[in-house]
């Protein structure tokens, strides 16, 4: 999947009231320590949806490495590929996921970012984005991602210098899955500037039109920027130029209902809503590929990519509806029932950006492995993803508490 921030780790967490109400129950009371850790100020529901979705994504690309429909670069050298009837499986539980995961980490970049904003000011802000997502990505461009491939295909018998991984993988200055941190560092520079230029007032939109507008512009933005740059299409620095709406349309959205403390509560009817969205986007999509008797997406693909074709207008409307539900939905969702403040549990969650950068060598190094056995690829795809999961998020646990002598309770 793509590919986080994951960034929700942008800055301190705006602080609670004693109590909040509960998301689908606005007269219950949730106690404060379930959504708030009062030691490091952080949103322990958010900490916990990320470490949700960076799993989600760990376990996706583990198994997209064998898929013939690619998603993860390792499909270029796998020594096996699944079944088609299981990829096809993976095309219906995956493929919905994989239009709105992306957008849900900008949504709640977004939702934190102006809290960030004021407690460090544009400066510190930059300063902060540039040291969390601009090192992490230009060291990922320029070593750690060639040098896995590099790796990858010699364990595959095609051994190329290392510079040509570099040089010869296209799109040029390719980040793997570290390529939208680096469209999440320009947004939030933008946001930045913006807020150094412009005096912020608070605004309290109307959440229906705001929701269903954003919907309209995400679609109608992607419809028209994908005349030219279709979905899927490469660019240099593997840009995704295709999914700036979503991108950019899903952190505003998140900056909009920051001052309604969305962080800390989705309002009941807002959350039902959202869940209904994606249901109805989902039955919409289902019922157009039934319609079109489409049952090889990647091989009928052409038109729902881009163009003037009603086909690319209707992948549009359905991505854009599912991201800004799905965004909305999965954030209630957590605040309901991923609320735990167990001490380890914690601990993990936070480590989730960390994790999401570790996938790629722990992903890469367990398939090289994997070709040692001669498992089919179905059998290999739930061991490496489940090993990914578990090695990314303990190494990551490992690197920022044991590492620094973290070891209070």
């Amino acid at each position: 999947m793509p590919r986080e921030q994951v960034s929700g780790r942008s800055g301190g967490a705006p602080a609670l009231p004693a109590e909040a109400p509960a998301v689908g129950s606005p007269q219950a009371v949730v106690p404060h320590d379930q959504l708030h850790d009062q030691r490091t100020r952080r949103l322990v529901p958010i900490d916990n949806l990320k470490a949700v979705l960076v799993a989600w994504v760990i376990a996706g690309h583990a198994f997209l490495g064998y898929a013939a429909m690619g998603g993860w670069p390792y499909d270029e050298v796998a020594e096996t590929t699944l079944p088609r009837t299981l990829e096809l499986l993976l095309e219906i539980v995956i493929g919905p996921t994989a239009l709105f995961v992306i957008g849900t980490f900008f949504f709640l970049s977004g939702l934190l970012a102006p809290n960030s904003l004021a407690q460090h000011g544009p400066g510190g802000f930059v300063r902060q984005r540039l040291f969390r997502l601009g090192l992490p990505w230009l060291l990922f461009t320029l070593l750690i991602w060639p040098l896995v491939m590099w790796a990858a295909y010699r364990a595959a018998g095609r051994p190329l210098p290392i510079w040509q991984a570099l040089q010869a993988r296209q799109p040029f200055l390719d980040s793997g899955p570290l390529w939208f941190v680096q469209i999440l560092l320009y947004v939030s520079l933008a946001h930045a500037l913006l807020s150094w230029i412009v005096h912020r007032h608070n605004i309290h939109p109307r959440v229906a039109l705001t929701l269903v507008t954003a919907a309209l512009a995400i679609a109608a933005a992607s419809f028209i920027i994908r005349l030219w740059f279709p979905a899927r299409s490469q660019q240099v620095l593997d840009l995704h130029v295709w999914q700036w709406p979503q991108c950019i349309g899903l952190y505003v959205l998140g900056v909009l209902f920051a001052s309604e403390n969305w962080a800390q509560n989705v309002p009941r009817r807002a959350a039902r809503r959202g869940g209904i969205t994606v249901l109805l986007a989902i039955a919409l999509g289902v019922g157009v590929m039934a319609i079109l008797g489409v049952s090889d997406l990647k091989r009928y693909d052409g038109p729902f990519l881009g163009g003037w074709h009603w086909q690319a207008l209707a992948l549009d409307v359905v991505e854009a509806t599912l991201v800004v539900g799905g965004s909305v939905w999965l954030l209630a969702w957590a605040q309901r029932w991923l609320t735990s403040r167990a001490v380890g549990l914690t601990r993990v969650a936070r480590s989730a950006y960390l994790a999401y950068l570790l996938q790629v060598p722990v992903l890469i190094s367990l398939e090289i492995a994997g070709r040692l056995v001669p498992w089919p690829a179905a059998v290999k795809a739930v061991v490496v993803a489940a090993f990914a999961v578990a090695g990314s998020f303990g190494l990551a646990w490992f690197l920022t508490h044991r590492a620094r002598g973290d070891r209070s309770e």
